[in-house]
């Protein structure tokens, strides 16, 4: 199976790919994106920031399965990034995080996860980040 990670974090990366080692096996293949704004709205520390959370991602599974790392500063909204690249991939399932949130915030994702439930038209794994 080829599995598209949408990680922010390296929280988030870590959760995931604790999760995901246990579901995995040799011959499936991961790829971990990540999507900045890019221009004035993205500086060097978000950059950074991005790339170690997908470090996280080649480290927890590198020897365990193939991994792939893309991080997209283009200009576009995550959600077009994650799902444009689940879709020239060819992706099985979406894996992404959420945040737990309190009872009156319960009903709203985040608004990238709000909008990757909405928009995708293929099998996800959805993982509290709060644990595994």
């Amino acid at each position: 199976m080829l599995f598209v990670l949408a990680t922010d974090s390296v929280r988030t990366s870590d959760v995931l790919c604790s999760y995901l080692r246990e579901c995995l096996d040799a011959d499936d293949e991961v790829h971990a994106v990540n999507s900045k704004p890019g221009g004035d709205s993205t500086d060097a520390d978000e950059i950074r920031a991005g790339e170690d959370a997908l470090e996280v991602v080649e480290e927890n599974l590198r020897g365990v399965v193939r991994v792939e790392t893309h991080q997209y500063v283009r200009g576009n909204d995550p959600v077009e990034d994650v799902l444009g690249h689940a879709e020239e991939v060819g992706a099985d399932e979406l894996v992404m995080g959420i945040r737990k949130r309190n009872p009156t915030a319960k009903i709203v994702f985040g608004s990238v996860a709000q909008d990757l439930l909405l928009r995708a038209n293929l099998p996800m794994r959805v993982v509290p980040r709060e644990s595994v």
